[in-house]
This record gives structure tokens, C-alpha cells and sequence, in this order.
């Protein structure tokens, strides 16, 4: 397997060093600078001064991504030239990049995002767009397409990734990867909490294997120190029921998809039902989830006194639906999302996990979603079309696992295995189960570095 485990076990086996797997990594991203997924890296000999601690990923080039937890010399901008005017590299590592360091990977770079992170592809103001690795026309996905294209593009084995409305599931989809949006709580995100939004975030990774991001949760997870208590792992029964449920706007492709990974289970011993999609839970999550991303937004611009001069104007005109928020209305959002979460629980009194599609067809074309527009409302609307009912594990805060399903027409196709808070771990089991039989991704590139 062609992994970013697998690489950290030539260099544990003398094979290749750390240097020179970074000096392939840096190299990769320079020579393919036209896929648009590095927003900015290290300088050369700081990258390849880097010393790798021993562990599952020792010495493994990775990056951050361009929004969320922090690393070392490398201030996450969400996409912004306004906010790299005005923030400064931080001097450690947040939590969770202290955890994979210590584990030996090695973050050199940061992974492109759209402005503010708010759309379902990475197309930020002033540089050049992320582009699908599959077919440079179309995108990797958002918010964390960069980190998907760099990914599947073979630059890194392994890249951060965070998820508010979908962001590592739907970059995963597109870009035939696996990703695990978290159970809330179940990961660091201090010490600022900066992307924490009411709960409905989470930090995670993108990887070409289930193992490498069953090791990344295992290093990264518990003790987060946060809002509310670990999550408990749950644990699912020996013969786990799990629910097909397929969204009517979901693609041909998508729906077989689903169904074939479905059969997979059904051959390991799990009990399949098809249930009705959970559309009405999933319009009110993303409505929710919409109106936290405009207050967040709003408020993120004026801490740092960024005029709408200086952002795009479609985030201008989310700042200012974020601004028209009142104070009693916010307090309200609150209780919405507790609300809402305990609906999500109530999503599993008859089954186990959720399997679905993750998107509504093939990843839409660069200039999709345009950030010149002003219309809020529509741009939700576009996001949520792409990849219904995704939001439902953020605003419930439960844990949803991307599985790259196979190929359609040229392009990878992934599912999604949602679970009840604290089955992170139990999920990435479950799919262990049917991982030797899936439909193999034909990668356009070989991981950098990696000996062949």
C-alpha cells in the first residue's frame, strides 16, 4: 500500500531518509504549482532542517491547511490576503499539530482554501485556484481542496482538513480519499479556538488510506481540553444495522455507489436497510450552519478591523447578514444546536450508521461558486445542492467517515458513514471491515518520495 504509513516505514527501515522524502515533497509542490493546492510553504532548507520524531509517522511531509488548527511558523489566513496583512506566524504548534509532530510528521506548507473558507471548493482571491488532481477543469472540493488535490496529486501522503459543512468529506469525495469529520469534542482545537463555530467544526486529515487516518485520529484524539467533555467511545454491535439512505438529487453514479458499498457491508455480516433520506433534519442543519458561518464571518472582520473593501464581495455581504444578527438571535443559534443535536440522536434508534452518498453528482467545474456574487442565500443554496444533508453531522456533532467508492466517467465517487457521537473509532472499524474490497483509486501521481 502507497501511504503516508508506508512511507514513514522506509524511513524508519533506512531505505530513504526523512530529508530526502521532504526534499520530494517540497519539490513536488513547486513542480506542480499549476494544481494550485499549496498556499504557501517553508523555505527550502528550513523544510529540510526539520527533525523527525520516531513514530507511525516519522518523518512524513504533511501540510496544514490555510484555516483552522495552528503550526509552527505557518499562520493559517483562511484564503485572505486581509488577514495576512494582519496576523503573525505563531511561535508553537496548536494541540493537535503538537500531537503528529510528536508522532513524526513534519508540516511544511499550507493547503489552499477559498476565502474564509466558505465555499465547497478553494478558489481564494488573488492566486491561483486548487484543482482536481482527476481533471485540472473541476474542482477538488472545499474548504479543504487544496489539502484533497495535494493529496491525490501525490505532492504529500497526508494533509490537515476541517469540516463545517462538509469540508473534509466533500474535498475526500471528489479527490477519491478517506477523511473522518469528528465526533464534537473528540479532538483539540485550542488554544484559540478560532474555528470552533458554536461546535459545528472539526479538524481532521485527508489521506489515500483508512489506516493512515485511523492512526491520525488515534494520535490526535482525547484529552482535548475544550467546550464539553471527550466524547466516550461508542461502541457498535458485532452485526452493526446500517441505514441506506439516498437523497433523491443525488446522481445515478452516486446512488450506485452507495448501494455497492452497501453490499460490501451486507457480505461482512451487517444487516442493510434502506430508510428515507433525512432531508427535512439536513435543511435545517445547513440553514444553521449557514447563519454561524455569516456571524462568524462578521465577527472575525471586525475583531481585526477589516474593512469590505479589502474581502470579496460576497464575503462582504455574509459579514453583513452576519451583522444584522442580534444578540437574543445568536443566543438562540445556541440552543438551536442543541436542539438539533439531539434530533441527530434520534437518527439511530433503529439502526447503527447511516450510509449515504456524499455528493449530488461529479464535482462541478472551476468558477462554480463565485465570490463576486452578493446573494448569500443562493450561495448556501449551490453548497448545500452539491452535498445534501452534510451539515447534519456538523450541527449534530456527529462523526461521518469518507470512503472513496470508485470511479465514475474518470472521476472518483466516495460515500459516507455517519454514526452517533463518540463512534469515531467503531466507524473507522466498521469500515475496516470492507476496505480490501473496494474499488481501487488510479492516482494520478505517485506520493512524492516514496520508493518505488
Amino acid at each position: 500500500m502507497s501511504d503516508a504509513t508506508a512511507l514513514a516505514g522506509h524511513i524508519a527501515a533506512g531505505r530513504i531518509t526523512a530529508r530526502s522524502a521532504m526534499a520530494s515533497s517540497h519539490d513536488a509542490a513547486e513542480a506542480q504549482s499549476g494544481l494550485g493546492s499549496v498556499a504557501r510553504l517553508l523555505p527550502r532548507e528550513v523544510a529540510l532542517g526539520m527533525a523527525a520524531a520516531p513514530g507511525p509517522f516519522c518523518g512524513v511531509p504533511m501540510l496544514g491547511k490555510d484555516l483552522g488548527a495552528a503550526t509552527q511558523g505557518l499562520v493559517a489566513c483562511a484564503g485572505s490576503p486581509a488577514l495576512r496583512s494582519r496576523l503573525s506566524d505563531p511561535d508553537e504548534d496548536s494541540p493537535f499539530f503538537a500531537r503528529l509532530r510528536a508522532a513524526g510528521a513534519l508540516p511544511f506548507g499550507l493547503s489552499t482554501v477559498p476565502e474564509f473558507g466558505f465555499a465547497l471548493s478553494a478558489e481564494p482571491p488573488e492566486v491561483l485556484p486548487a484543482r482536481n488532481p482527476f481533471d485540472p477543469t473541476r474542482t477538488p472540493g472545499g474548504s479543504s481542496g487544496g489539502a484533497a488535490a495535494a493529496v491525490a496529486g501525490g505532492i504529500v501522503a497526508l494533509a490537515h482538513a476541517t469540516d463545517a459543512a462538509g469540508s473534509i468529506r466533500v474535498p475526500a469525495a471528489c479527490c477519491g480519499l478517506w477523511g473522518l469529520k469528528p465526533s464534537r469534542g473528540a479532538l483539540p482545537q485550542g488554544p484559540g479556538f478560532f474555528n470552533n463555530l458554536m461546535g459545528v467544526a472539526g479538524d481532521g486529515v485527508l489521506a489515500r488510506s483508512l489506516r493512515d487516518v485511523a492512526t491520525a485520529y488515534e494520535l490526535t484524539a482525547s484529552e482535548a481540553r475544550g467546550v464539553s467533555a471527550d466524547a466516550a467511545e461508542l461502541p457498535l454491535p458485532r452485526r452493526p444495522r446500517i441505514a441506506l439512505a439516498l437523497a433523491q438529487r443525488c446522481s445515478t453514479a452516486d446512488q450506485d455507489a452507495a448501494r455497492a458499498t452497501a453490499e460490501l457491508f451486507a457480505a461482512t455480516g451487517c444487516e442493510v436497510m434502506e430508510i428515507n433520506a433525512p432531508d427535512a433534519l439536513g435543511a435545517k442543519c445547513h440553514a444553521l450552519a449557514g447563519r454561524i458561518l455569516s456571524l462568524s464571518q462578521a465577527e472575525w472582520l471586525d475583531t481585526l478591523g477589516v474593512p469590505d473593501a479589502e474581502v470579496s464581495p460576497l464575503i462582504a455581504a455574509c459579514r453583513a447578514r452576519g451583522v444584522a444578527i442580534t444578540g437574543t438571535q445568536a443566543f438562540a443559534m445556541t440552543r438551536e444546536v442543541a436542539q438539533l443535536s439531539h434530533f441527530g440522536w434520534a437518527l439511530f434508534d433503529r439502526c447503527d450508521a447511516i450510509l449515504m452518498p456524499i455528493l449530488s453528482g461529479p464535482p462541478p467545474e472551476i468558477g462554480h461558486f463565485d465570490f463576486t456574487a452578493t446573494d448569500v442565500d443562493a450561495h448556501l443554496a449551490a453548497m448545500e445542492a452539491m452535498a445534501p444533508n452534510a451539515a447534519i453531522a456538523n450541527v449534530c456533532g456527529l462523526p461521518a467517515l469518507a470512503i472513496p467508492a470508485g470511479m465514475a466517467d474518470g472521476l472518483p465517487v466516495g460515500v459516507q458513514l455517519m454514526g452517533p457521537m463518540g463512534s469515531d473509532a467503531a466507524l473507522q472499524r466498521l469500515a475496516a471491515r470492507i476496505v480490501d474490497a473496494l474499488p481501487p483509486i488510479p492516482y494520478p501521481a505517485p506520493i512524492a518520495g516514496m520508493p518505488q
